[in-house]
């Protein structure tokens, strides 16, 4: 009986726990969607404050590439204008309907990669476990984008 007992180890669930960082401590409890792991408060406080924290960075990041594109194009037209470079605007639109021809070919949506489908598909199931969080996460992200 002894042999039997030295070849199993014994895991002291107490000492793991202590060794787990906080952060799976408060989102990793258990296995399971987040409805059995948490209350309703808890759920609608976790999903609002990331997505406030993902809205206000939306937006932030927003704007600078807006200013980014926008006063790029204003330094285009103002450069073309003073004569420092010439456009090809025959060029330019052939290259635009030639990228118009290619996007409507491989708009199908009956092609979509099974890769993609399988995602979405586990996309659609995460979000009806965890409405509350989703929820949360919705007005938080529309409440950053606002702030």
């Amino acid at each position: 009986a002894g042999a039997k007992d030295e070849l199993h180890n014994v895991l002291d669930l107490a000492e793991y726990t202590k060794n787990q960082p906080w952060w799976r401590k408060v989102f990793c409890p258990s296995s399971g969607s987040s409805a059995e792991k948490y209350n309703v408060a808890t759920q609608l406080l976790i999903g609002g404050v990331t997505g406030w924290c993902t809205g206000l960075i939306f937006q932030k990041v927003g704007k600078l590439a807006a200013t980014a594109v926008g006063g790029g194009f204003l330094l285009l037209q103002i450069a073309n204008h003073k004569g420092y470079i010439k456009v090809d605007w025959k060029l330019v639109e052939r290259d635009v309907n030639k990228a118009k021809q290619q996007l409507n070919f491989h708009n199908s949506y009956s092609k979509i990669p099974p890769e993609v489908k399988s995602k979405a598909d586990e996309v659609i199931i995460f979000l009806k476990k965890n409405v509350i969080v989703t929820g949360g996460f919705a007005g938080g992200f529309l409440l950053g984008m606002a702030s």
